[in-house]
């Protein structure tokens, strides 16, 4: 009974989270200044955490963005949508995971000599 019950729950988190569109999440994600932190990349930065490729469950992302802790400014409904949310998701989830250091040339390099 416990196992049924777990999986309807399951069953309608996945279904609570509409789809993305991710090239109108790339374009909030510009439009919104998320890249200003982030990169345009989702690389991460100063400011910012490293998105791209997000391991971070989307209604877990959902809850930070609307009540993030540091420095991030709240993005509340009235800024952005719950679908529009999901749509920067979708974004941030298409975007190539960092490459490890030793496949980037310059780390690379700096490690042989």
């Amino acid at each position: 009974m416990f196992k049924i019950v777990l999986a309807i729950g399951v069953l309608a988190l996945a279904q609570a989270a509409p789809p993305g569109d991710l090239e109108n999440g790339r374009r909030l994600f510009v439009k919104d200044g998320c890249y200003e932190c982030h990169g345009y990349a989702g690389q991460g930065g100063r400011d910012g955490a490293r998105l791209a490729k997000t391991t971070m469950p989307q209604a877990s992302f959902v809850r930070y963005v609307r009540r993030p802790s540091g420095a991030m400014p709240a993005f509340t409904q009235k800024v952005l949508s719950d679908q529009e949310l999901s749509d920067v998701y979708a974004f941030l989830k298409s975007l190539p995971a960092a490459k490890p250091a030793a496949e980037i040339p310059l780390l690379k390099n700096s490690r042989q000599r």
